[in-house]
């Protein structure tokens, strides 16, 4: 396999005052990485994979600084070969001596840092990065209540605070992130990065990560077509697929199926979930959806191209489907952005 196509390995260290929730966040979505669109929808992508495990200095589970335990899978011996480290939030006293016992896992990640590896952190986890002398003369983020850390510890570090993923290294391979909950705005970056916007928009709508003040409708997508036998309704699909712009396209299927109008709506629903015309505004919607993402292209213009001659109601049917305007949609998901 070339390197574009090997899986990225992502180990996440784990430390005694690590926090579970970005953790255990991070392996769940990532390792859902080029597979759990394709089993949610039966749409084929082929992304990239992405393989995470938790790493420590031993393998023995451990509690946490909260009281959950954590299972490491691999010691940093036998995770030498990552291509990404992260290093997750951690719970830390504001006036403790916080490098105490950090000594090994440092070393390990300055040695992965030289051999080529992205090595990025999570909320308070930059601390452990500053305190092994990576971020200094470097821009970085973490939780805004670390300030004062950053001030009297580290003044060679530009801290800011302002940001929630400071990816400012002129190499690209030191990633620091902002609070706690910006694990998600790194899973996003990483996957991104190494496997493609198309597929940190799908896992994104997964997820639900981003901005989520208008509820999970911008997110959906048309699910998986159920498993039927009926030969006829199926040929009707595979009909519609191909021609779900063309005018009439109910009336259409009901000849293409050769059966009689209602027998055919009542067997359409059964076998699809769907009314005939419930799926065939689903199709285009969806086709809309991914050229407001991945085009240029003017919203009346596409209104067009997925069969709808009134851009009025296009918007009024887009918006019913997924909570936001086509404008909103486009501005949430499009995969040109910088």
């Amino acid at each position: 396999m070339s390197q574009h196509t090997q899986p990225v390995r992502v180990s996440l260290l784990a430390l005694p005052q690590t926090t579970p929730a970005a953790v255990y966040g991070l392996y769940e979505v990532l390792s859902a990485v080029g597979s759990i669109w394709d089993r949610l929808t039966g749409q084929q992508t082929n992304a990239r994979r992405i393989v995470p495990e938790i790493v420590a200095r031993q393998k023995q589970t451990f509690t946490c600084a909260i009281g959950t335990s954590i299972e490491p899978h691999a010691t940093l011996a036998e995770a030498a070969g990552c291509d990404v480290v992260i290093v997750t939030d951690l719970a830390l006293p504001l006036d403790c001596d916080v490098a105490a016992g950090w000594g090994e896992e440092m070393a390990w990640v300055r040695e992965r840092l030289a051999a080529g590896a992205t090595v990025c952190s999570v909320c308070t986890g930059s601390i452990f990065l500053a305190e092994a002398g990576l971020l200094d003369g470097k821009d970085a983020a973490s939780h805004w209540i670390a300030a004062d850390i950053f001030r009297d510890r580290y003044p060679l570090v530009k801290f800011r605070p302002e940001r929630i993923v400071c990816d400012m290294d002129p190499e690209g391979r030191l990633i620091t992130t902002g609070g706690a909950s910006s694990w998600e705005n790194l899973a996003l970056h990483l996957i991104a990065r190494h496997c493609g916007k198309e597929e940190a928009g799908r896992i994104a709508k997964v997820f639900l990560l981003g901005d989520r003040s208008d509820g999970q409708l911008p997110f959906s997508t048309m699910a998986k077509p159920r498993r039927h036998e009926d030969a006829a309704i199926g040929s009707c699909q595979v009909w519609i697929a191909d021609n779900y712009a063309a005018a009439n396209p109910v009336t259409r299927m009901v000849a293409e199926s050769g059966l009689p109008e209602r027998t055919f709506k009542r067997r359409f629903k059964a076998a699809t979930g769907y009314t005939p015309v419930d799926y065939v505004q689903s199709l285009r919607i969806e086709e809309a959806k991914q050229m407001l993402e991945a085009t240029a292209e003017a919203t009346d213009a596409i209104a067009e191209t997925v069969g709808y001659e009134d851009p009025a109601f296009f918007r009024r049917l887009f918006r019913r489907h997924t909570g936001i305007t086509p404008a909103q949609y486009r501005q949430r998901f499009r995969l040109t952005r910088p």
